[in-house]
């Protein structure tokens, strides 16, 4: 595998430093990290009661308990915040992924895949805020945001920073496998499964088992 490891990719979420949004400083102490665990826990549970939209950074200040300036320490405003929940989401599904993938090593593309939707499943199902923000927002764009197509990083919009990180995920754990799918495919599939997901969760809050095996089937068919 060429580039950053994986273990470097779930930390950054797949950008560089150039190209990172999101926070304004990184914490250095222990007490720093918590605060800023804890705005991030805040805005993910505001984001289930009441939306995207709705959000306000004095909102999840509050809910944090840490003052307004605390939390402008960390983050330019609403869109910085979301742009570091998304890529936290990202760093916790990669590593959730990369564990199943060690413990259960799946033979070829189609094992990958049912382990790759079987963990954002169980995110969407669980983690507090998924719902309306995974990797990107899932919903229509609040107003006054700037741009929610790039909150994992500046230059690749969300889909295409996820399918990067992805490939270098099949090409570390299916390095033996001569059809291994290229970054492009794996950023159609992303959409066509955001899509079949969406239907599934729409349907029923904790996913629509049958909507949830399609979505396999076509993953499987499409990248094998």
């Amino acid at each position: 595998m060429t580039g950053r490891s994986t273990d470097e990719a779930r930390r950054g979420g797949g950008t560089s430093a150039a190209t990172e949004p999101g926070l304004r400083r990184r914490p250095v102490q222990q007490r720093s990290q918590q605060r800023l665990e804890r705005i991030l826990d805040a805005c993910a549970e505001l984001l289930d009661e009441q939306g995207a939209a709705a959000l306000t950074t004095k909102e999840i200040a509050a809910r944090a308990q840490v003052p307004i300036g605390t939390l402008y320490q960390f983050f330019t405003g609403k869109q910085s915040l979301l742009a570091a929940l998304a890529r936290r989401n990202l760093s916790r599904y990669l590593d959730r992924l990369t564990r199943r993938l060690a413990a259960e090593s799946p033979q070829g593309i189609g094992g990958f895949v049912d382990l790759a939707v079987e963990e954002f499943v169980a995110m969407k199902r669980a983690v507090p805020g998924f719902g309306a923000l995974d990797f990107g927002l899932t919903g229509p764009t609040p107003p006054l945001l700037d741009d929610v197509e790039h909150l994992l990083d500046l230059d690749l919009d969300n889909n295409s920073a996820v399918a990067a990180l992805l490939h270098r995920l099949t090409s570390e754990h299916l390095a033996g496998d001569g059809r291994r799918p290229g970054a492009l495919a794996l950023r159609v599939a992303l959409e066509c499964a955001d899509a079949v997901l969406k239907l599934a969760f729409q349907r029923d809050r904790d996913g629509d088992p049958e909507l949830i095996a399609e979505c396999k089937v076509l993953l499987r068919r499409y990248l094998g």
